[in-house]
């Protein structure tokens, strides 16, 4: 796929995730051409899968755009953007493109880490499910975390149609549009938690950087990212720069008697090389193996599937090693059609 067509598809995804700006924004460029120039070679040049199955390099060229705006670097371009909206959004990019070119292609280097706060609703929804169905405290251990921000999902609360449920004095409290029975009440107690990363970001050092992947049009998205981002930077939440598969080799150690090990991803197994995915498939097979009823293991997963539009939100709870489908959820965390078996209807 050529990169005009790949900007043209992140366009129609970015429309239905809500933001027509950015989805404005993509299409001037693919329609209209980038300048010539250092970052057209650069994307001319670029080797593999460009799309948003591999290098997204739609997003990292708006995130590198808004990243400008955000830092001051490109008044004129800034003038075109949420909420001024201002006229000559194409001019000003190309402008910024050119005057800033040998920034933008030093953030083209490192991928899109959106780490939206949004996704933290399937981790609320099912640690309550899990608390109901064993009745145990968890410790966590989340994949492609990023700065971390979903890491604190504990401190967030969940609220849904007549009831809430989370931390009774949240950061955030979201409100995704909410189909299904309400998740079960049941005392939610993390005991410990750490994450993985290979480019792992700091929430105080690149709170820019990740405000810079939100879409400038979304201000709800922003709001949140930066209250999520002040709760990392108060918990000193950090996260170590590793592979998935190592990290799980060092964290699928027995827990603590009394303790379920919660491992989790939200839209980010997909971007694993297939050795990784395999090494860490393996892993949680071998300690699904070795675990308990009082030292259990489970799997959440919140990723693409072969449905167009939506994750799955899938859980795997050992032992026994069932697969338990929980249901579907927006890319963001808009909407989550919540479908989990009644606790009580879980072999425990």
């Amino acid at each position: 796929m050529n990169w005009q067509d790949a900007f043209l598809d992140q366009a129609q995804s970015c429309a239905a995730l809500g933001s027509p700006f950015t989805a404005r924004l993509l299409t001037l460029l693919a329609e209209r051409g980038l300048p010539e120039g250092p970052v057209l070679d650069r994307i001319t040049g670029w080797p593999g899968d460009i799309t948003s199955r591999g290098a997204s390099l739609a997003l990292r060229v708006v995130g590198a755009l808004h990243g400008l705006v955000l830092e001051g670097r490109a008044p004129g371009l800034a003038a075109a953007y949420p909420p001024a909206e201002g006229e000559g959004l194409y001019e000003r990019a190309c402008e910024a493109i050119l005057g800033e070119a040998g920034w933008i292609n030093t953030r083209l280097d490192l991928p899109p880490q959106t780490n939206e706060v949004g996704r933290s609703a399937v981790p609320i929804a099912a640690a309550h499910w899990l608390a109901a169905v064993t009745g145990l405290p968890m410790r966590l251990s989340e994949l492609g975390a990023s700065a971390g921000l979903n890491l604190n999902f504990d401190h967030y609360a969940l609220a849904g149609p007549g009831w809430q449920r989370g931390a009774t004095d949240p950061a955030i409290t979201l409100r995704p549009d909410w189909t299904g029975d309400a998740p079960p009440r049941a005392g939610l107690q993390v005991t410990e938690r750490a994450g993985a990363d290979l480019l792992p970001l700091n929430p105080v050092r690149d709170q820019l950087r990740l405000l810079s992947y939100v879409w400038p049009d979304q201000a709800e998205r922003l709001t949140r990212m930066q209250l999520a981002l002040d709760l990392a930077a108060r918990r000193g939440t950090i996260v170590d720069q590793v592979d998935a598969a190592e990290f799980l080799a060092r964290r699928l150690t027995p827990s603590p008697d009394g303790t379920l090990h919660l491992v989790y991803h939200t839209i980010a197994w997909q971007y694993f090389p297939p050795a990784t995915q395999a090494q860490g498939l393996a892993g949680l097979e071998a300690a699904g193996a070795r675990a308990t009823r009082t030292r259990p293991l489970a799997r959440l997963g919140m990723e693409a599937d072969d449905v167009t539009g939506s994750a799955a939100v899938t859980a795997t709870l050992w032992p026994g090693g069932r697969n338990y489908s929980l249901g579907r959820a927006d890319f963001h965390g808009r909407w989550i059609d919540w479908q989990a078996p009644r606790p009580e209807d879980v072999p425990w």
